[in-house]
């Protein structure tokens, strides 16, 4: 049993919320997460997965795309819209589209199926792990990088002062290459640093992130450098 399944506090097992459509795939990943010590419970369509969510409060939703009732992209909306939860998007197309879309209302990672569990199991505790250490003190210094400003304290982001929305991760990830101008960072060592896993699957989800944040807030704001990673060029200017 893990650690990352209780609260550090309290001591309590972490709620999972599992909303899966195919039973089969529903009851291999709710139980492979109670072995690993989590509570978990389960829904099957959208309606009810947003309700669930609504009662149970989970420190984490593992969620299908592909949904009756709501997709998952109408699932994500919702259940975003009160308070940020992780999310882990689960998808049997592997269309761009669909994920950046998945990305933009708020998911912060995906697999697409056939997944291991192992794998399932890693990116869940990559993720609470990011949870728990996202804090940052209030007075934590801002970032400029041209037009786009990072506030560290609030985790928000402007573009010529607008505010523009990021996911958890989007932030993470832009934050992590600002704070190391003109670095080259691989795909796996984002995959480590900001996700907390590397898999050779994870590429992708790197790059699928990337696209996400210069749809947002613009296309030269992240140099890629082809077959290594990605870069932050100009020099930040801290406020």
């Amino acid at each position: 049993m893990t650690s990352l399944a209780h609260h550090a506090r309290e001591g309590t097992p972490r709620t999972v919320v599992v909303i899966e459509d195919e039973h089969s795939i529903a009851q291999a990943v709710a139980t492979r997460l109670r072995s690993e010590g989590y509570d978990v419970e389960v829904a099957g369509d959208g309606p009810s997965g947003v309700e669930l969510c609504e009662r149970a409060h989970p420190d984490l939703v593992v969620l299908d795309l592909m949904l009756p009732g709501l997709d998952g992209i109408e699932v994500c909306k919702r259940v975003q819209h009160d308070r940020a939860v992780p999310i882990l998007m689960l998808t049997a197309r592997d269309s761009e589209a669909d994920l950046l879309v998945g990305l933009a209302v708020g998911a912060d990672d995906y697999m697409t199926k056939p997944f291991s569990m192992r794998e399932l199991i890693a990116r869940v505790h990559a993720l609470l792990r990011r949870e728990a250490r996202n804090a940052a003190p209030a007075d934590a210094p801002s970032l400029r990088i041209g037009a786009v400003e990072l506030d560290a304290g609030s985790r928000r982001v402007r573009r010529e002062g607008e505010l523009v929305h990021l996911t958890p991760t989007e932030f993470d990830l832009l934050h992590y290459l600002a704070t190391r101008p003109g670095r080259v960072a691989t795909r796996e060592e984002l995959l480590a640093q900001v996700w907390g896993y590397d898999v050779p699957s994870g590429a992708r989800t790197v790059d699928s992130h990337i696209r996400s944040i210069r749809r947002k807030l613009g296309a030269d704001l992240v140099r890629t450098v082809h077959g290594v990673g990605y870069a932050v060029d100009e020099v930040p200017a801290w406020s």
